[in-house]
């Protein structure tokens, strides 16, 4: 497997998935098959054999949302650690994994055929204030050179789901606020970089995981860097000047490198970007 190899080659400290952690309907119960079938059994390289940080996505909460975020399943297989929101610390990094299905209002008031499991989230409105509460009070608190953000739905994309309107009215003022540098997510099957036009947050799309090839570009305000309509997956490399991401398709090939540069530690800090 690409992602086992391009592990090795790095010798990765972690995984991130962002989301959409298992097709069609999440999980059953702890017991469903699909958790090792879809999870275990898969991603078998040595490189793998890493914690694995996954947030829930929309499809996640369709099934048994609870399950996934069991301890019962890091009995099963210890690297699975997934919560609703929840930050690591890697010293020079802070990531903040962002719980955003609830965020978005279709899921509650037109959900259609499908069924969200949202015990531990109602009501809405206040599970949405306390997270952003919880979020601005810890990134404040934060002094790792880098911010991160994880979650699962787009803030901006040129692809199927395009932006989401509620992320960039709620959340994005309080990345903003506290200098956050890249939100990384997933939803859109595809592999994407933005810049923002307003501020220095990079965006990356890396949802390249199934179900890809959806044929749909709809552009927005912001810069669009790259853009591969096409599976694949992302890694980003990280040290106390520099962070650089490759794009990857699933033969292993990397299509796209970007790199930004941190000089000095005040804020706003400067970005020295490097596109191949």
């Amino acid at each position: 497997m690409q992602m086992g190899r391009v592990g090795e080659k790095l010798g990765i400290d972690f995984v991130i998935s962002t989301g959409d952690n298992f097709y069609e309907n999440g999980l059953k119960g702890v017991h469903d098959q699909a958790f090792e079938e879809s999870f275990t059994d898969i991603y078998t390289a040595q490189s793998l054999q890493k914690p694995w940080y996954l947030v829930l996505g929309n499809h996640d909460y369709r099934g048994n949302a609870l399950a996934q975020l069991s301890p019962v399943l890091r009995k099963i297989d210890s690297r699975f650690i997934c919560m609703r929101s929840f930050i690591v610390n890697a010293e020079i990094v802070d990531f903040f994994f962002v719980d955003t299905t609830p965020f978005q209002k279709k899921y509650w008031t037109h959900p259609g055929k499908h069924q969200y499991d949202w015990r531990g989230v109602v009501p809405r409105g206040k599970y949405i204030a306390n997270l952003l509460k919880d979020l601005d009070e810890a990134m404040e608190k934060s002094t790792a050179m880098w911010k991160i953000v994880v979650g699962h739905h787009t803030m901006r994309s040129v692809s199927d789901h395009g932006d989401t309107k509620e992320l960039l009215k709620l959340l994005l003022p309080v990345l903003k606020e506290n200098g956050v540098d890249f939100y990384i997510n997933g939803h859109d099957h595809c592999l994407e970089h933005i810049s923002s036009r307003d501020s220095p947050i990079q965006y990356f799309t890396s949802g390249g995981g199934s179900k890809a090839w959806r044929g749909v570009f709809q552009p927005n305000k912001d810069k669009l860097r790259f853009f591969y309509d096409g599976q694949g997956f992302m890694s980003l490399q990280l040290n106390q000047e520099q962070a650089q991401f490759t794009f990857y398709d699933v033969s292993g090939n990397s299509l796209y490198q970007w790199s930004s540069s941190k000089t000095g530690s005040s804020q706003p800090s400067t970005y020295l970007d490097d596109e191949e």
